[in-house]
């Protein structure tokens, strides 16, 4: 038989609903892994059992929809290379390639288990990770097993740049056909990384075209390095997501803006191109940080991710992307924390309006939407040792993840 826990003693619940807002003095109760009830703590109703957070702040759990924790190997010598002044280049990734393809399933496991636990505990209650540090179709493969049994989310990125020696139309080909064939039993997504010294836009449809015909949902890296093509293909193709996109021309913000809308320019929430932006990767790589602010002016959904991986963004901490976004890309506390949670919940058709809309690739009858607190919403709470959310910003780089309810479950 089920139990009904409350949670109560919350002095502000940042709900990023609109009907709901953010509460003062409030509560949940959790049922079967879901909100059951969400309101004032003086109305709450009787339950099995009660926690008191004592005047803490919560919001939803952290939406992260953009990491690449099946790794191994370490770049730190690339990274303070950087920092003393030499420019990124994607090439790095073929050191963090070679590591991964030398180690072996148990390690590469125990390697993704503890970094997905790191997540967990600043406050991240539903991750995606990919594929793409194995290139070859055995190492994607395994690579593609591991990110689907420890990720909430697993996307194929056979497409992350070629490898040393490889020639590029083959190798292509290769992802498009043999590898795309293996992984995609085990992932709902494929990516691909358009940019200099990665994929060209012609290479990029190819591999978009053979995924999208397998099933799979897109997901694109673009206009990380340059002004490319990568957020124009995105909205072409309308993929889910097109991430980085430190540089945009203004077509391409208005292309990105306009996604998703029908004839008659109504919005269709659930079928736009969600612009994700990473700013503890722009950070580490010293490049423009996304322009974030200009998006979400034009009226663009946008979500915050990390994008952990061992070369430019070694960081989980969805907290210090929510800080820096406010702090430096100029986003409201409201905006930061929606892009952080309903926007990474768009960003992989796992918010209520996608689940309505029927656009989430594979779907699997009974998933609960995310990125709300909300009844019916899976019960994934972010509780901070802090009493508003505000402090996430005006205490930035402060431990303040109190305590984490994922799917109902109390993981911290």
């Amino acid at each position: 038989m089920s139990r009904s826990t409350l949670l109560t003693g919350l002095s502000e619940l940042t709900t990023v609903d609109d009907a709901l807002g953010t509460l003062r003095d409030a509560a949940v109760v959790v049922e079967d892994g879901l909100f059951a009830w969400v309101g004032p703590a003086a109305e709450a109703p009787a339950c099995d059992d009660a926690v008191d957070l004592g005047g803490r702040a919560a919001l939803p759990g952290w939406v992260d929809s953009h990491s690449h924790l099946v790794f191994d190997g370490d770049r730190a010598a690339e990274f303070e290379a950087r920092m003393a002044g030499q420019a990124y280049a994607a090439g790095g990734i073929g050191v963090t390639t070679s590591a991964t393809r030398a180690a072996d399933d148990e390690r590469l496991r125990g390697l993704v288990a503890g970094r997905v636990a790191e997540a967990v505990a600043g406050g991240t209650t539903y991750l995606e990770t990919k594929t793409g540090y194995g290139l070859t179709v055995h190492d994607e493969e395994r690579s593609a097993r591991i990110a689907a049994a420890s990720a909430d989310e697993a996307t194929y990125l056979g497409a992350h740049l070629v490898p040393a020696g490889a020639d590029a139309e083959e190798y292509t080909e290769l992802v498009c056909g043999p590898m795309l064939d293996a992984v995609a039993p085990h992932v709902r997504w494929a990516d691909v990384f358009c940019d200099r010294g990665a994929f060209t836009p012609e290479q990029t449809r190819r591999v978009l075209e053979a995924c999208r015909a397998a099933g799979l949902g897109l997901r694109l890296h673009g206009n990380q390095l340059e002004q490319g093509a990568g957020a124009a293909l995105a909205v072409e193709f309308g993929a889910a997501s097109v991430d980085h996109l430190n540089f945009l021309s203004d077509d391409d913000v208005a292309a990105l803006a306009a996604s998703g809308t029908d004839a008659s320019g109504r919005r269709r929430p659930g079928h736009e191109t969600v612009a994700t932006v990473l700013p503890a990767c722009d950070l580490s790589t010293r490049a423009p940080l996304a322009p974030a602010r200009r998006l979400l002016d034009a009226g663009a959904t946008v979500a915050l991710a990390s994008n952990c991986n061992p070369g430019t963004s070694y960081t989980s901490s969805m907290n210090f992307c929510v800080g820096t976004a406010v702090l430096q890309m100029h986003l409201s506390l409201e905006e930061a924390l929606r892009a952080a949670t309903l926007g990474g919940a768009r960003a992989l058709r796992r918010d209520a309006e996608s689940l309505a809309a029927g656009t989430r690739p594979r779907p699997v009858a009974g998933e609960a939407p995310i990125g709300r607190v909300a009844v019916g919403h899976r019960a994934d709470l972010h509780v901070l040792d802090a009493p508003a959310a505000i402090h996430l910003a005006y205490r930035p780089g402060m431990p303040l993840t109190h305590a984490v309810w994922r799917a109902g479950v109390r993981a911290r």
